[in-house]
């Protein structure tokens, strides 16, 4: 009865190693997704007052993990019974990743009417803020909800040879990894800021490491959002453009010769900039007709 019991033990250590390994593997796969997923979030996650950026930021985790709670078993059900119904999931989602990221271009080429700067959300009351918050999170959510497909698939193909039960380990573990890394990691930076405030004030303004570590802080976070705004439109067009070339077969022999990274962003883009005129062209139709 002991032996088996140790035995029991043994095959569940041993299974456990190969699930530490195989997920190491599949996390390495998915790592330049999860750059892209970091970017996107991390400027979709910023922008608001600075005592609701964690509850905002909490949100949007809670339904990142709620994402993958309905991603995970439908993701083995189709990939066990109906794997082209896979591809065409990813690419709808690559179609809407690229229509974002042309948009977001397409605004600040053309931008709309400035806004009032005095209607910043210091000056917005608590019903509105809470208005514009759900309205970003709502995006925030649809967009993890694809990155996470994406992230999902690709942590699924590395182990398809293997049983279902470790399929299911290793996807998971890769998913609850993305999860926590991707929005720990943002978590730090929209609140860079608050702790360079808090060194300022420890050093009570005398010149020092503090004063200047939290000066640079300070000074350093609205670079970084800038940054991330951009880098974020890039990695969508990324994203988009990766999971046309590697999903559709004209298009990565059209594409074969070239650099990937140019490859994707320019697929991304042509894909975007057609999903961008399309919605506007429908957009002013349907506004027509209501009129």
């Amino acid at each position: 009865m002991a032996s088996g019991f140790f035995a029991l033990l043994d095959d569940i250590a041993a299974l456990m190693d190969d699930v530490a390994v195989m997920s190491k593997v599949a996390t390495k796969k998915t790592a330049g997704i999860l750059g892209d997923d970091l970017a996107v979030n991390a400027e979709k996650a910023s922008g608001f007052v600075s005592s609701r950026e964690i509850p905002v930021l909490w949100a949007i985790t809670k339904g990142s993990f709620l994402n993958k709670l309905i991603i995970l078993p439908l993701a083995f059900l189709l990939s066990a019974f109906v794997p082209v119904v896979v591809t065409i999931i990813l690419i709808l989602g690559a179609i809407y990743l690229a229509y974002e990221g042309a948009e977001k271009i397409y605004e600040y080429a053309f931008p709309h009417k400035q806004v009032d700067e005095t209607e910043t959300l210091e000056n917005l009351t608590e019903q509105e803020i809470l208005s514009k918050e759900k309205a970003k999170i709502k995006s925030a959510i649809l967009t993890d909800f694809i990155l996470s497909v994406e992230i999902v698939i690709i942590a699924l193909g590395t182990v398809l040879g293997e049983s279902i039960t470790k399929q299911i380990m290793v996807v998971t573990v890769v998913a609850i990894l993305a999860t926590i890394g991707v929005y720990g990691i943002v978590a730090l930076i929209v609140r860079m800021d608050d702790l360079g405030y808090r060194l300022i004030k420890y050093s009570k303004n005398k010149k020092g490491v503090s004063m200047t570590l939290g000066t640079l802080l300070v000074k350093a976070l609205p670079l970084i959002i800038k940054g991330l705004a951009v880098v974020g439109t890039i990695a969508l067009l990324l994203v988009a453009g990766g999971i046309f070339l590697h999903n559709v077969t004209y298009l990565h022999d059209l594409f074969h010769s070239w650099p990937s990274i140019i490859a994707e962003f320019i697929v991304g883009l042509i894909v975007g900039i057609i999903a961008v005129v399309l919605i506007k062209f429908f957009q002013k139709l349907f506004l027509k007709e209501k009129h």
